[in-house]
């Protein structure tokens, strides 16, 4: 059985630790320094905790010596100090960020190491990235790929029509910080919570916008053999223009943490909520002009 050290108690981190221990393969520790969260994790068969300061490099290092893997679900700016952990303690490190800039770290700390170092594992960037690229690579030709992902409440109650499902820190940079995309095969940037669309699926009504970090490294695999490729957050229609106006009219994005802080007192945390991806490429198989999907709803 190998172990494994998690850190961050938090929403997503709980859920990965649960998958993780009931495979039976996974010695799993959880660490965080909220004893309310770790309360949480204990109540867990196969989960043990330790409170520790993740913040603290050196008190990492002694925690993940002798582990085989950490499981980084913090908040993206604690990824360098994490990471960093990682490589003084040679073990194999993994986070689930859509930071961009902590992700250019992570893979300047991977040149030369002796572990593995695997940021952006989550669900966008990450398993929407997988979906993408086994779609693609089915092609001869690529025109377009587009990639749909969004967390939502089963019962919107409020006019975001949205609820808390994972980090409010990473929601927030996602929103506020520029995203890449290749348009016309010229690779560029876009602006967040531009580029709105609508669709239906499934009989529900949905918009999509763009937001930072989706993409993961696509961008870099795909360029130079596709015509245009996007990532845009799903949501319920409306959504978007008021976040629109509380970050740019308001100024909220030059305000991040009082942001932070009217989300989580005005915006309860929802258990029943449904993910759901959706990707899209069109190009040419054998001639022929094809278009292949993939979509999904998970609830929870």
């Amino acid at each position: 059985m190998r172990e494994v050290l998690l850190l961050g108690a938090g929403k997503i981190g709980l859920a990965v630790a649960h998958l993780l221990a009931r495979t039976g393969d996974y010695a799993v520790t959880v660490a965080d320094r909220d004893a309310v969260n770790l309360a949480r994790a204990a109540s867990q068969a196969g989960v043990e905790t330790v409170e520790a300061d993740v913040t603290d490099q050196g008190a990492l290092v002694k925690l993940m010596r002798g582990k085989f893997a950490v499981l980084n679900a913090c908040p993206f700016y604690l990824i360098p100090t994490i990471a960093r952990a990682a490589r003084e303690a040679g073990i194999n490190y993994f986070d689930l960020t859509e930071d961009v800039e902590s992700t250019r770290i992570v893979k300047e700390l991977a040149q030369g190491a002796s572990s593995a170092f695997v940021p952006q594992c989550g669900l966008a960037p990450g398993f929407i990235s997988i979906v993408a690229w086994d779609l693609a690579k089915k092609f001869d030709e690529l025109h377009n790929v587009h990639m749909r992902v969004g967390a939502l409440p089963q019962f919107p109650s409020n006019a975001l029509k949205y609820n808390l499902t994972w980090s409010t820190d990473c929601l927030i940079n996602e929103y506020c910080n520029p995203c890449e995309a290749i348009v016309d095969r010229v690779l560029r940037e876009t602006q967040p919570l531009e580029e709105v669309e609508h669709f239906s699926l499934d009989g529900d009504n949905y918009e999509a916008f763009n937001t930072s970090g989706g993409l993961g490294t696509l961008c870099e695999t795909l360029e130079g053999k596709v015509d245009n490729l996007n990532y845009r957050t799903v949501r319920y229609p409306g959504h978007r223009d008021i976040m629109k106006m509380l970050i740019r009219d308001l100024r909220l994005g030059e305000r991040r943490e009082l942001l932070k802080d009217i989300f989580e007192h005005a915006l309860p945390i929802t258990f029943q909520d449904v993910v759901l991806v959706f990707v899209t490429v069109t190009g040419k198989r054998k001639g022929q002009f094809v278009q292949e999907s993939f979509a999904r709803k998970v609830y929870a």
